[in-house]
């Protein structure tokens, strides 16, 4: 073989070299916004970052978790209560009714042992009047994890238990403020950013939005029959396509890649089944408890609000599922790197 550098060898250092000029990718480093409605699954998102790439939860992380847990189960049972006194639906067992109400004056803040309840949530879960609210959980505010906590409630009330990471990325807590994880990959340093995605929170966005490289918008592809928390009318769905088409279109993301995660793919395919889409969206065409369709459908409507000058990469997510959100981001960033080569004309 001739001495000398290689042709490839050669434009490899020519990469290095303009990489080298161009700010924060020269060195590596790729700053990745993460937007999206509250309750998308943006701070689970994160989770598994650190799961992945940050060597995972520590104890006294975990310990806070166990706390976070046991009070997404008092949230829940209380949102469950509260949904049937609404609904008008009758305990079936009518000793648990006075009980039922004694746990909506349980004080969330000072909620740290859930063993005391143990039996009485049992017994609430099991009864078949709380089973019918639960099934028209679409009606009401309930977090998506109730059924996979109170499924394991025996295992939660154990005086030694510790939550592992399939319970740290189901435990549901409000974002509010900028929170950012650094990491490396393959010597590259990513630093994302999660914001709160509720109304009151979003004004804080515009801190965030300089020397962006990607943003990744995370939309819930269940939420299409659910309203907003925040005024019990807007649909969930819809609410999150109009704040899209608002967030790319912004000048300051003119040059910015965009990523789309329609994420909670388990729980639409789930729900396709017994939630009509065409109900809440007239103009889908496709067939109820068609889950292909519906989610062709779904990324149709953030493709809409697309200008032509932007490109859109779309992955199907499920958050909680480390396997798949680990292939998703390798396939971001590999995004990420040929569109940062792209613009730099070495692509």
């Amino acid at each position: 073989m001739p001495c000398g550098v290689s042709d490839t060898a050669r434009r490899s250092q020519q990469i290095d070299k303009a990489l080298r000029k161009a700010g924060n990718q020269s060195k590596g480093i790729f700053k990745i916004l993460l937007l999206g409605t509250g309750e998308s699954g943006k701070s689970t998102v994160v989770k598994q970052m650190k799961i992945l790439y940050c060597g995972g939860f520590g104890m006294e992380e975990r310990e806070r978790f166990r706390m976070l847990v046991y009070r997404n189960c008092l949230r829940s049972m209380k949102s469950l209560i509260d949904a049937m006194d609404m609904m008008d639906i009758e305990f079936k067992n009518p000793a648990l009714s006075e009980k039922a109400f004694d746990v909506l004056d349980i004080p969330e803040a000072s909620f740290v042992d859930l063993a005391p309840y143990c039996e009485l949530f049992h017994k609430l879960w099991k009864d078949k009047g709380l089973q019918q609210a639960y099934a028209r959980r679409d009606e009401f505010q309930l977090s998506v994890s109730t059924e996979y906590f109170f499924n394991k409630l025996d295992a939660l009330c154990a005086p030694d238990y510790m939550p592992d990471n399939d319970d740290i990325l189901r435990a549901r807590e409000a974002t509010t403020g900028i929170h950012e994880i650094s990491f490396e990959v393959e010597k590259a340093t990513f630093r994302m950013l999660d914001v709160g995605g509720q109304r009151s929170e979003r004004r804080k966005w515009i801190h965030c939005f300089e020397n962006i490289t990607s943003i990744i918008f995370i939309s819930a592809a269940n939420e299409y029959d659910q309203v907003l928390a925040e005024d019990g009318e807007t649909n969930r769905m819809k609410e999150s396509v109009a704040l899209f088409s608002q967030i790319i279109g912004y000048w300051w993301f003119r040059d910015t890649s965009f990523v789309l995660f329609l994420n909670k793919q388990d729980l639409l395919e789930e729900k396709i089944k017994r939630s009509s889409l065409k109900k809440h969206f007239p103009e889908f065409k496709g067939r109820d408890g068609d889950y292909d369709a519906a989610r062709a459908f779904i990324q149709d409507l953030y493709f809409r609000e697309k200008p032509e000058t932007h490109d859109l990469y779309v992955h199907f997510t499920t958050a909680t599922n480390t396997d798949n959100i680990y292939h998703v981001f390798n396939a971001v960033r590999s995004t990420l790197i040929r569109s940062q080569l792209k613009n730099l004309n070495l692509f």
